[in-house]
């Protein structure tokens, strides 16, 4: 049987998000070479940072990646290594940066888990977990509570 979880050393996960990165000043100055370049900077930094890019696309101001990642990374650190790549290698690539500034995208970013159960089931099931009894285990003895 095939699991797409994620199988670390101390834990199994299924972390999954969408991210939306958009240009600074929401400019329209991404063409299909450039989102080529920075498609490949994500997946370098992917790589080397053990994540994996699912998925990949954009538009001309901005662009839409889906990433599955281990628990030891946040979403912070994932985000700020794949924006500064991606804007190292487009500068360095020729692309002219919004308004011959240093930086290609905004500061801020949208983010969103995805994939899993949806979250009415969520907390059903947890609400729906059977509550331990009103004894306890001693030397291997269910003693009741007093």
């Amino acid at each position: 049987m095939s699991s797409n979880l994620r199988h670390e050393r101390h834990s199994i996960s299924d972390l999954k998000i969408h991210l939306v990165c958009v240009a600074k000043y929401r400019r329209q100055i991404f063409t299909i070479e450039s989102l080529n370049l920075i498609e490949k900077s994500f997946r370098e930094v992917a790589l080397k940072m053990n994540f994996k890019v699912l998925e990949f696309n954009g538009e001309s101001d901005h662009i839409h990646v889906l990433l599955e990642y281990p628990p030891k990374l946040s979403i912070s650190q994932i985000v700020n290594a794949v924006k500064g790549v991606s804007s190292r290698r487009y500068g360095q690539a020729g692309f002219e940066k919004p308004y011959g500034k240093d930086a290609l995208w905004s500061p801020s970013y949208f983010v969103s888990s995805v994939g899993g159960a949806p979250l009415e089931i969520l907390k059903s099931y947890i609400q729906n977990q059977e509550k331990p009894s009103s004894t306890t285990l001693k030397d291997g003895v269910l003693n009741p509570i007093l």
